[in-house]
């Protein structure tokens, strides 16, 4: 019997290993549910892992920058540091040794105050002000995508839409030149999906992301000679807080983070809300009757089917967490996909509720000072593609020749401890008449 068809009360946290199990890695709900009602922390016996499922607890981790390290963040349950644990802090062991872990040069595995400064530019590249410049841009890409599929009545929205879609958001956001833009769509919109699932350490990079380092570091390079009135010179110009330039490369990697880091996961984002709106016909017409609904529904999406399920810490100094006491070199995982649903903080969580007024308390995008900056940029793509898919169209349907009939869908799945979504996701649509 599966993990998936046995009953929450029978589920012996011990004999299921979260990482390796596929029917888990398909559909961990019932999982996370048994696990915050009776182990909100808890070690698991094959790795060692510390598993955080509980929502306070995770809040817990998040706001204690100083107690765990994000050094390990994109890695796995498995981590044979490469010194001996000695002493009761073990910062500067980790600093000493970064170039051991994956991932070590991105901003997303920094700790403070390294982590500060870089948030600080980063910060000044996603600023409301830009956001709202890329709006018009995002609305009228939607529309470029959408005159290329709709007339065809089918489509599978991952490849077709999703993948071109959030690579050219974030190429316009950043001030890539259109003219560049077909080079970053033959980069990345090519590239198989990352490698998932993996127990062992490893650099997990996109192929293309050494392209993208010296891309931008050229781009840097020439608007530091060269300045110019556009969003390239202003991420040239940008300095650390206490004033100092950074290095191009440094510049280059924190801008090539919002690619590699949040074009998969906006993608997973889409993928989902747009199969609950094809494959619920109620909740299709509730969104297209009210538009101010798709926010709350994004949100309400993201509570229960977070794109990324968890991330990893590694604790630095002895600390204490949901009564269990951790050493110095303890790997935790906070799973963001299973603490929102947790009955402590949203009522009746099993239960999908597009007007749930708490439901952006969800941590599927992190707190604390590793919060996703890109958070306000995917909202708006999956908003802005939402609606004009809507106004569009009269019909959104799952294509059931691919994935079958309404009582038995057959989802292609990312099969992953780590990221929840479609690797596909067929439909068919009827185009809305014109207006006058």
């Amino acid at each position: 019997m599966s993990t998936v068809e046995t009953s929450i009360a029978e589920i012996n946290p011990a004999d299921v290993d979260f990482f390796t199990d596929p029917d888990v890695a398909a559909k961990a709900e019932p999982w996370f549910d048994h696990m915050i009602a009776n182990h909100p922390v808890f070690r698991e016996p094959k790795y060692g892992v510390v598993i955080v499922t509980g929502y306070e607890e995770a809040l817990q981790v998040y706001h204690q920058p100083d107690v765990y390290s994000s050094i390990n963040r994109t890695g796995g349950p498995v981590v044979d540091l490469p010194f001996e644990v000695v002493g009761d802090d073990i910062s500067d062991l980790l600093e000493q040794h970064r170039s051991f872990f994956p991932q070590n040069d991105q901003i997303v595995t920094f700790d403070p105050p390294v982590h500060t400064d870089h948030r600080a530019i980063l910060m000044g590249l996603i600023t409301p002000k830009r956001l709202k410049e890329n709006e018009q841009f995002l609305k009228d890409t939607a529309d470029h995508f959408l005159d290329e599929i709709l007339p065809k009545g089918e489509c599978e929205f991952i490849w077709d839409y999703c993948k071109g879609y959030t690579i050219l958001a974030v190429a316009d956001l950043l001030g890539v030149p259109v003219s560049d833009h077909g080079m970053l769509l033959e980069l990345l919109a090519t590239q198989p999906g990352p490698v998932l699932g993996n127990l062992e350490l490893q650099a997990n990079h996109h192929a293309g992301i050494e392209r993208l380092y010296d891309y931008f570091s050229e781009k840097i390079v020439e608007r530091r000679a060269n300045p110019q009135e556009d969003v390239l010179t202003g991420m040239a110009l940008s300095t650390f807080p206490d004033g100092s330039l950074p290095e191009p490369i440094e510049v280059a990697r924190i801008a090539s983070n919002l690619f590699a880091a949040g074009q998969e996961t906006t993608v997973q984002l889409m993928g989902i809300t747009m199969q609950r709106i094809a494959d619920d016909a109620e909740l299709q017409e509730r969104l297209r009757n009210e538009f101010s609904l798709i926010p709350k529904f994004i949100e309400e999406t993201l509570r229960v089917e977070a794109p990324i399920k968890g991330s990893f810490r590694l604790v630095k100094r002895p600390t204490e967490l949901g009564g269990f006491d951790l050493a110095p070199g303890t790997v935790l995982m906070l799973l963001h996909g299973a603490a929102g649903r947790d009955a402590r903080v949203f009522d009746d969580p099993a239960k999908f509720d597009e007007t749930r007024p708490n439901a952006r308390q969800h941590l599927a995008f992190g707190r604390g000072i590793h919060t996703c900056p890109g958070a306000p940029l995917a909202r708006a793509e999956a908003v802005f593609t939402i609606q004009r898919m809507l106004e569009r169209t009269s019909s959104i349907r799952i294509d059931d020749g691919h994935h079958g009939p309404a009582d038995a869908r057959e989802w292609d799945l990312i099969r992953s401890y780590k990221f929840r979504g479609h690797t596909h996701l067929y439909l068919q649509f009827d185009e809305a008449e014109p207006t006058s």
